[in-house]
């Protein structure tokens, strides 16, 4: 499957600025008064979950804990993942501050629901400065086992390569760069892959063979958007199904918004768009949507199991 119905999310308790992500995040700005950033982003995240509840999606949602203090943790998708196998995947993280949103409580929760036997720990690679943010630094063809990854800080080969032979994927490796020349921190920034269809910056991407792997790599509909767009988060966006099997396709109004109406109803064709209006913990965290939300495609535990 290329999407699920079950989410993880995790219910932010001390959301703020990271300066020790901000380096490598050129979409991160501190709001001028941090005093209310938690407040306005765990109202941001309330309303999302409510939507996203009321259009039938499965979310299964955790609160962080006060301490340590886990600026990020609202972004869960970036520390690991979930596997139609049963496989887990643990990933290494830049920020020394980020590392603490691994928490073994989060997997004993979710094992109530879901059968969990195995887990792929590359954390270790953090004491080599090498660095394999999950789904922020792979965005994965599921169906096809093509993983997706643009280089960066954050983005190392070598783990690339790790994950794709415990996972059985093909890699296709890029570099991607913003309006100012710089590093693109994360892959699910520039590009998002459902189910049909593949939106994808290609204009933040210069080498022609790397586009052209890309384009001949899927025959999924391409639907291109720009620098400007990526710059509002227009590749950040999700495909998830509800329970009764619809496509929906996950934004925030920033991404919405920045979209022209013919892109609008290409991938209308494949999924009803929900966008949710998620402004300051864009600004501050500098990840949008599709990094709030870690798909669960473990097998679900029958009733009787539980």
């Amino acid at each position: 499957m290329q999407n699920t119905n079950h989410i993880l999310m995790i219910r932010p308790v001390r959301f703020s600025f990271n300066e020790q992500t901000a380096e490598s995040n050129a979409f991160q700005h501190a709001a001028e008064k941090a005093d209310n950033t938690q407040q306005k982003a765990l109202d941001e995240f309330t309303h999302m979950v409510d939507v996203m509840d009321e259009n039938g999606v499965s979310i299964y949602v955790v609160d962080d804990t006060l301490e340590p203090h886990k600026p990020d943790s609202i972004f869960p998708n970036n520390w690991i993942s979930f596997h139609e196998n049963g496989i887990v995947g643990l990933y290494p993280m830049q920020a020394e501050n980020r590392r603490l949103e691994r928490r073994a409580d989060i997997l004993e929760l979710l094992t109530t629901h879901f059968a969990i036997d195995d887990i792929i720990d590359l954390t270790q690679a953090e004491k080599e400065n090498k660095f394999l943010e999950g789904t922020g630094s792979m965005v994965l063809d599921r169906e096809n086992k093509i993983c997706y990854a643009c280089l960066s800080p954050r983005t190392n080969e070598e783990l690339v390569d790790k994950f794709c032979k415990h996972f059985n994927y093909k890699k296709i490796i890029f570099t991607a760069c913003d309006a100012s020349s710089m590093l693109i921190y994360h892959t699910n920034v520039v590009m998002c892959v459902g189910e049909k269809f593949m939106v994808i910056c290609m204009e933040s991407i210069h080498d022609l063979d790397e586009k052209n792997a890309i384009k001949n790599s899927t025959q999924k509909e391409i639907i291109e958007i720009t620098l400007e767009q990526l710059h509002h988060f227009a590749g950040n966006m999700l495909e998830v199904k509800n329970k009764n099997g619809e496509h929906l396709l996950v934004m925030s109004n920033q991404a919405y918004s920045s979209l022209l109406p013919e892109q609008i109803f290409k991938l209308s064709k494949y999924a009803r768009i929900i966008s949710i209006p998620l402004y300051t913990i864009e600004a501050n965290g500098g990840g949008s949507a599709r990094c709030m939300m870690a798909e669960i495609f473990l097998p679900k535990k029958n009733k009787m199991s539980n």
